[in-house]
């Protein structure tokens, strides 16, 4: 129930937060490898990325690779919300006096995201192919050519086999450490914080809602050069044996952004990372609290 309970709960978010990791991709894929000044800014900031593609590639657009996110979502946070919920209610994050404990809620964090990201590696890289797809007028990035997830899986299996599925899932393990461990140990620390504090009603949502805008911050800053170095990963074009023709690896990728970008290159897109995981963060994590609760609360009526 943990994992089913998680999965709702990210999905949810999911349909508010779609159009903003489009935009997000967009704008990190805008100007790959090139310096400053040297290339067309399609998108501007995050709110001429919403006129830009609504206008050019229609409002539609906007919730393109809205089902593989869906799956993605499901799979990756039902995962990732399942095991930390295990860990939370055996106890584990806790300290011996009963208060939680930073370093064990980031290594429950990070173990859980590791997981889970590499379980689900397949379809967050057709989400990203899919969410860079556009009109050529305003084409940022390696354009794929897909017709939609299932048609994407199956292409990329014809051409690079099994593997080819989970191209790039090492790479993107430190990200999801990064942003796992610290979107969860944050929320737990901020959620005891405010509750201590007193200043809501024991229980109340706004507890989780509180903590959940706390935590956005900090997941936003950590996790956004190696979402940047990720989001490059998984679209660059690839060779006839599945290897990267731009990057290398996460490593590789990181240093080119910095040598050719500058070091903010790997900070591109920041805003609409904030204004993405900030609501999807305090969404889902809301609502896993309130589905957790009620399912709790079910259980015991129950008996």
């Amino acid at each position: 129930m943990d994992f089913l309970l998680s999965g709702v709960a990210a999905c949810g978010a999911c349909l508010f937060t779609n159009p903003l990791e489009v935009v997000k991709t967009r704008m990190q894929l805008q100007g790959e490898l090139r310096a400053p000044g040297t290339y067309t800014r399609h998108y501007r900031n995050v709110f001429h990325a919403f006129y830009t593609i609504g206008r050019v590639d229609g409002l539609s657009a906007l919730q393109r690779g809205l089902l593989p996110a869906l799956f993605y979502q499901f799979g990756f946070n039902g995962l990732r919300l399942g095991l930390y919920g295990i860990a939370d209610t055996a106890g584990y994050i806790h300290s011996s006096d009963g208060s939680i404990s930073l370093l064990r809620t980031t290594v429950a964090g990070a173990l859980s995201g590791v997981v889970s990201a590499t379980v689900s590696s397949p379809i967050y890289m057709v989400k990203t192919h899919i969410q860079a797809q556009s009109a050529a007028e305003i084409a940022v990035g390696h354009q794929y050519q897909h017709q939609g997830m299932l048609h994407a899986l199956a292409m990329i299996h014809k051409e690079h086999g099994v593997l080819g599925l989970w191209r790039g899932s090492l790479s993107a393990a430190p990200r999801v450490m990064v942003g796992s461990s610290t979107q969860l140990a944050t929320f737990s620390s901020s959620k005891e914080f405010f509750s201590r504090l007193e200043i809501f009603p024991k229980d109340s949502w706004l507890l989780a809602l509180s903590a959940g805008m706390t935590s956005s911050v900090t997941v936003a800053v950590a996790m956004t050069p190696f979402d940047v170095a990720s989001t490059r990963l998984y679209n660059q074009p690839v060779g006839p044996r599945g290897e990267g023709l731009m990057y290398k690896g996460l490593f590789d990728c990181l240093s080119k952004i910095i040598r050719s970008e500058g070091f903010f290159g790997i900070y591109k897109g920041l805003g609409a990372s904030y204004f993405r995981i900030g609501p999807h963060t305090i969404l889902s994590l809301l609502f896993w609290d309130q589905l957790r609760r009620s399912y709790s609360s079910w259980t015991q009526q129950k008996r």
